[in-house]
């Protein structure tokens, strides 16, 4: 998760001021979190509230999704102005007095989905997640597209695949991805959507060297920068940590000195709420995985009935 705080951070500057370089300051006072931000914590939360709810009401308590409503519908009411604001849809989605998706394939459903892969014991539950995740508002087809791509990308880094596995899974199942950053860096432009975002995203982290690397190349692009650099950091964050000490390092919160020093400055931005329930998060994720790989089982986070209607 702290990828996609970080990218979302040091995107946040270049959103409406586009540069064409990788060279330039990662943090500075024009840098500030946005809704990219929000919304993942907002969706680790619900992951929280849901597997707990599984475990105390497993045939008839809410389901994820609409705990995931309520939990985005209260954080967006709680902080109602992040930098650059809420996109029109999705402000007006969260004062609604029965929120319904709005058939949208904005890529805000990719920028939130990184706690969909992180929490997955399997990669299908990945996808199913992210799907879920992404259906309460982005119920388009590249809405969806664009949330499996990414906790698909998410869950394959954290299972310690190679760069050219995970490429090669995401040409398989959602986007073409031959083309390089330098091909595209000189025309591109601000593109709201999944599939004119996700693409570019999952292709800044192919090319970095190093997680630092991988924001800078995103930025370096232009377009949405804030929410590409959010997709670009969880897929990131997660790769090097695993490819650095494995899964468990990740777990442990063992990292290298270079990213630690990164995420102790962009931390300087978040609120409390926001770290204290990224690391209630990623004790769940450890406490989740270490189960299914002693039993083979594992809590719920979906619903039956969305089991079923998402499957």
């Amino acid at each position: 998760m702290y990828g996609a705080f970080i990218g979302d951070i040091v995107g946040s500057k270049y959103e409406f001021h586009n540069i064409k370089t990788k060279k330039f300051p990662l943090f500075s006072k024009d840098c500030d979190y946005t809704d990219d931000t929000i919304l993942t914590v907002a969706v680790a939360k619900a992951i929280l509230l849901s597997g707990k709810e599984r475990e105390e009401n497993p045939r008839d308590g809410k389901g994820f999704q609409e705990i995931l409503v309520e939990v985005m519908r209260d954080f967006g009411k709680r902080y109602p102005c992040p930098k650059g604001a809420y996109g029109g849809r999705f402000a007006a989605w969260l004062h609604q007095k029965d929120p319904q998706p709005y058939g949208s394939y904005g890529n805000g459903s990719a920028m939130r989905v990184s706690p969909c892969g992180l929490m997955a014991v399997t990669l299908e539950e990945a996808i199913i997640l992210g799907r879920a995740s992404a259906a309460v508002t982005h119920n388009h087809p590249e809405g969806i597209k664009g949330a499996e791509a990414v906790a698909a990308a998410v869950f394959l880094a954290k299972s310690g695949k190679t760069k050219e596995e995970i490429r090669q899974y995401i040409e398989e199942k959602y986007y073409r991805l031959d083309f390089t950053l330098d091909s595209i860096r000189p025309a591109y432009k601000f593109d709201g959507s999944c599939q004119g975002s996700v693409p570019q995203a999952i292709v800044a982290f192919l090319e970095s060297e190093n997680f630092e690397d991988a924001i800078r190349n995103v930025i370096s692009i232009g377009g949405d920068c804030d929410t590409t650099g959010a997709i670009t950091g969880s897929i990131a964050w997660t790769y090097y940590i695993v490819q650095n000490g494995g899964w468990e390092s990740w777990v442990s919160d063992r990292i290298d000195p270079a990213m630690q020093d990164i995420r102790e400055q962009a931390m300087e931005y978040l609120p409390g709420e926001f770290t204290d329930i990224a690391e209630a998060f990623r004790k769940a994720c450890g406490q989740r995985t270490e189960a299914w790989e002693k039993t083979g089982a594992c809590g719920s986070i979906l619903s039956p009935e969305e089991r079923n209607s998402l499957e």
